[in-house]
């Protein structure tokens, strides 16, 4: 059904109205603290245990603001005869928060989720080499990060669900079809020593 005509511009009259009826509230920072949306682009917080020491961020950043200082480790044989394998071990990760320009591409090249949105934006210093925060501090920030909004209702399930669903399903599956053999098994290595048993008693006879 097309659209009647001008029913765009009564929709928007109606929300102009909507809000010239409410009352102007002035929050009165910093004593009441503002209520920011996910994902607002307040700082960027770290999850080191997810870094890999790819340099993936750090080269794909516009601003070359973020240092990144590593070492190999080697890591010894999983199995015996195995070959021994080397990882990278992050010493220093910092970002100089007075030459990013807050584009996030950082957070969306980084391949392992190490990096996060925070709301928190009071951070400012007087001096400017103090904006360079290094890994403690980035850290600190990740605990501030909240949880993502909840997907629309009508959207697809994201692909790490589905597939950490499927496996749980499979595993419990295998798990119950484990135990009804195991019961199966213990209920057949029950039977013949019941048999025997009454086998016995009727070679016995009737009690006198």
């Amino acid at each position: 059904m097309p659209p009647i005509p001008g029913s765009g511009l009564a929709k928007g009259l109606a929300v102009t109205l909507r809000t010239m009826t409410k009352k102007t509230v002035t929050a009165q920072y910093p004593d009441v603290q503002p209520e920011l949306p996910p994902r607002s682009r307040g700082v960027i917080g770290l999850f080191e245990e997810n870094c890999t020491v790819c340099m993936l961020c750090a080269r794909e950043c516009p601003d070359w603001c973020i240092y990144i200082d590593s070492h190999k480790e080697t890591v010894p044989a999983a199995v015996p005869g195995g070959r021994e394998r080397s990882r990278n071990v992050l010493d220093r990760f910092a970002i100089d928060f007075s030459l990013c320009m807050y584009c996030g591409i950082c957070i969306e090249v980084c391949p392992f989720d190490a990096l996060f949105w925070s709301p928190e934006f009071e951070y400012a210093e007087t001096e400017i080499h103090e904006l360079t925060h290094e890994r403690d501090k980035l850290r600190e920030w990740m605990w501030t990060v909240p949880e993502p909004p909840a997907l629309d209702p009508g959207a697809e399930e994201p692909k790490e669900l589905a597939a950490a669903r499927k496996a749980a399903e499979k595993l419990a599956a295998a798990q119950e079809q484990a135990a009804q053999e195991q019961a199966a098994q213990e209920q057949a290595a029950q039977k013949p020593a019941a048999q025997e048993q009454a086998a016995q008693q009727e070679e016995e006879g009737p009690a006198e």
